[in-house]
């Protein structure tokens, strides 16, 4: 029995020729646009939740928005590269996998709600576990739909434009 290829990355639809190019190419820009997203979103992660402390009975409100809102931005930018057809290769591994990558910590999220339970606030623990499940399906799903609507006015719009010239 053998396990997933290891040097295949996660995140990239093999059966894309664009993304299956996208490390090939330019491995030192790949990783390296990873890594400057990556620190950019964990600084901004870490701001809030030291902006907004939580002790182990209370709702982590920060990492619940950080979670949420990083959600939310995966789907408008899901929604904006379907859009762009590849025209910049860096942007998704830039912004969805270092910047958003970085800044959403559903390691945190576990972290908080065990010790919810640890701390004897199981209500808390099962209410912050099932809202983050629930609030960020549904903000990955918001952000998809509304930027890509958006952004589908904003083409046909400007077709509108030039068609009436």
């Amino acid at each position: 029995m053998t396990g997933p290829d290891p040097r295949v990355d996660p995140d990239v639809d093999l059966r894309v020729p664009a993304d299956r190019g996208e490390l090939a190419t330019r491995p030192g820009a790949v990783l390296g646009s990873v890594a400057a997203g990556g620190a950019l979103g964990a600084l901004a992660r870490a701001g809030l939740q030291h902006a907004v402390p939580h002790g182990p009975t209370g709702f982590p409100w920060a990492t619940f928005a950080v979670n949420l809102t990083g959600c939310l931005l995966i789907g408008v930018l899901m929604a904006a590269l379907e859009r762009s057809g590849g025209r910049r290769p860096l942007l998704r591994p830039f912004l969805g996998v270092g910047v958003l990558g970085g800044y959403t910590t559903f390691a945190t999220y576990a972290v908080d709600v065990r010790l919810a339970l640890d701390a004897g606030a199981p209500e808390v623990a099962l209410g912050y576990l099932a809202a983050t499940l629930l609030g960020a399906l549904a903000a990955v799903w918001l952000g998809d739909a509304v930027a890509g609507r958006l952004l589908d006015a904003a083409r046909h719009g400007r077709r509108q434009r030039g068609a009436g010239r």
